[in-house]
């Protein structure tokens, strides 16, 4: 089983021709509310891969059809809470060439005590896999709890903070970065080359499974002086966001089905790459079903 500790937004969705300037009153030229949060985006990415996922997060209680999306899409959302509190929510633009500029209030997701963490980990079996990403409060407390009772532990340290450089990252067995995240971990610039980065990150975690996704330039694994490429299918974006969150969702649901990490990283870029050519992000997630088809596509 996979638990994933993560966050739960909603997405207010604009559409702008640019993304908006300093001092700038810009009009939208549409409009829409969602289901969203890199967690909660994750979780529907790998249950609609068919991988097995329960979801720890926290929402408002008078957004509870948010969780009903996970439920309805066969995540597990036993340990989804519905609390007194406003639930996170993000402010996205996105613009004509499909960039997107982010706000993001953290609400409910910010709430967890040691105590629910503790409860939390405690229900989980030896071997057990936990995802998380940089949303919710607590990954500090959550690490050593987490390790110590034996789970592997995947990360994606998005939205990059530096925050991040304080937590135990030699206790993950799996990181998950894009060009951003990379440099701010290693310390290089976000203009490094792919492999200057792969370089830099078995220097600062050389025991760690690392995915760097770059976009245009496909995905990279390294795991010590093993190092695979996937490149990137050449598809026209409409939006962005979730990409990510789709390419680790696939990923992590055909590596829980225990495929060589070549076809999770092809599975996981396929996803990613359909996602791009829809609106929103939880609405642009592909089925398993479209994937197959794609992945059938690229063989024939």
């Amino acid at each position: 089983m996979l638990h994933n500790f993560g966050s739960i937004n909603l997405d207010h969705v604009y559409r702008v021709p640019h993304l908006v300037r300093p001092g700038e009153t810009l009009a939208s030229h549409d409009y829409r509310v969602g289901l969203g949060g890199k967690g909660a985006n994750q979780s529907l990415a790998m249950a609609k891969a068919g991988g097995h996922v329960c979801h720890w997060g926290r929402l408002g209680r008078q957004d509870a059809w948010a969780r009903d999306i996970l439920s309805r899409a066969g995540v597990d959302v036993s340990h989804v809470a519905l609390v007194d509190a406003p639930s996170g929510h993000a402010i996205i633009q996105v613009d004509d060439r499909a960039e997107n500029a982010i706000i993001l209030f953290p609400g409910a997701n910010h709430g967890f005590r040691r105590a629910d963490l503790n409860e939390l980990v405690a229900a989980t079996q030896l071997g057990d896999w936990l995802l998380t990403q940089n949303e919710c409060l607590g990954l500090d407390k959550l690490f050593p709890l987490a390790d110590d009772h034996g789970l592997k532990i995947a990360f994606n340290p998005a939205p990059m903070t530096e925050d991040v450089l304080k937590l135990p990252l030699t206790r993950c067995q799996l990181v998950f970065v894009n060009r951003t995240e990379a440099a701010g971990i290693t310390g290089l610039t976000p203009d490094a080359g792919g492999e200057a980065l792969l370089d830099a990150l078995v220097t600062r975690l050389p025991a760690t499974e690392v995915v760097l996704t770059l976009g245009g330039e496909g995905a990279w694994y390294q795991q010590g002086n093993r190092r695979l490429h996937q490149p990137a299918l050449s598809v026209k974006a409409v939006d962005t966001t979730g990409a990510g969150d789709t390419f680790i969702g696939y990923f992590m649901a055909a590596l829980q089905a225990q495929l060589p990490i070549d076809a999770c990283l092809k599975r996981a870029s396929i996803a990613a790459a359909l996602a791009v050519q829809r609106p929103g992000a939880a609405e642009s997630i592909p089925n398993c079903d479209d994937v197959e088809r794609a992945i059938k596509g690229e063989s024939s």
